[in-house]
C-alpha cells in the first residue's frame, strides 16, 4: 500500500502496473509519465516501464493492513486490460472480499470488458468493492451503459479529466460523480459551465457529487473551489 495525493481516496494499491492508450483522456496518462521515472530511478516494480505487468508478489499485500483505509485499485494501470487474465482479477476480487474492513475502489475505461466478464457470470461482486468508469466526453458516454448493468455495490463515473461538456448524463443507478480538469505541462481545458452543469444533473439525480480539482500547469495554485466553495460528497453507504 501506498499514500497518494488523489483527494478521493486514500491509498493505492498496485497488483498490475502498465497500460496502453485507447481514448482521448489518456493522451496525457500520468501514470505513464510515473512509471517511466521510477524506471529510470531503477525501481524494480517498473523495470518494465509503462508495459502491462502483473505482479503476484503483491496480492496478498491487503492482509496486512488493519487499520481501514479506502484504498484506489490499480492506480497505475486498468484492471480490465485486454490482456489482464480474467483468473488473475477474480484474485484481485477475493482478496477485496477477504478483507471486508477497507474499501476497494475500482476505476476502468475499458466498460466493454467489464461488462461481458460480469455478464458471463465470472465475477463475484465483493460488497466493498466500488465500481466505476471514465468519462472524460461524450465519445464514451457509452461506458456509463455498461456499468449500470453490473452487480457492483457502488457505481462511480470520473469525469477526469473533463474535457467537454456532458449535459446528457444518464445517472440511473450511479451513487457518485467525480469531476477535475487535466494538469501537467499541456493540460487541455476545462470550461466553469460543464462543471457547473454537472453538478446541478447530479443535484436533479441525488447522486453525490465530488469536484476534485481545476487542474492546469499549476493545480495547485488552480485548487478546488467551485463559485467559492468546495465540493467533496461521497457515496452513501447503502
Amino acid at each position: 500500500m501506498a499514500t497518494t495525493k488523489i483527494e478521493w481516496t486514500e491509498s493505492t494499491w498496485n497488483p498490475i502496473t502498465g497500460c496502453t492508450k485507447i481514448s482521448s483522456g489518456c493522451k496525457h496518462c500520468y501514470a505513464e509519465v510515473m512509471a517511466r521515472r521510477l524506471q529510470a530511478m531503477g525501481q524494480e516494480k517498473y523495470r518494465n516501464g509503462f508495459s502491462l505487468t502483473l505482479h503476484p508478489e503483491v496480492l496478498n499485500e491487503p492482509f496486512t493492513w488493519k487499520k481501514p483505509k479506502m484504498i484506489f485499485v490499480n492506480s497505475m494501470s486498468d484492471l480490465f486490460h485486454k490482456d489482464v487474465p480474467v483468473d488473475y482479477i477474480k484474485k484481485i476480487f477475493e482478496v477485496i472480499r477477504e478483507n471486508p474492513h477497507h474499501v476497494f475502489q475500482v476505476l476502468t475505461k475499458r466498460a466493454d470488458i467489464l461488462r461481458y466478464y460480469d455478464s458471463e457470470g465470472w465475477l463475484e461482486w465483493p460488497h466493498n468493492l466500488w465500481m466505476g468508469v471514465t468519462i472524460e466526453n461524450n465519445d464514451v458516454i457509452h461506458r456509463i451503459d455498461h456499468l449500470r448493468l453490473t452487480d457492483a455495490r457502488v457505481k462511480f463515473l470520473s469525469c477526469e479529466p473533463l474535457l467537454s461538456p456532458l449535459p446528457e448524463l444518464n445517472l440511473q443507478g450511479i451513487d457518485w460523480v467525480i469531476v477535475g480538469g487535466e494538469s501537467g505541462r499541456t493540460p487541455r481545458p476545462i470550461k466553469e459551465e460543464w462543471v457547473l452543469d454537472i453538478k446541478q444533473q447530479c443535484e436533479q439525480a441525488g447522486v453525490a457529487f465530488y469536484f476534485k480539482q481545476w487542474g492546469g500547469t499549476n493545480k495547485k495554485k488552480s485548487g478546488k473551489l467551485l463559485r467559492n466553495k468546495v465540493y467533496n460528497e461521497m457515496p452513501f453507504s447503502k
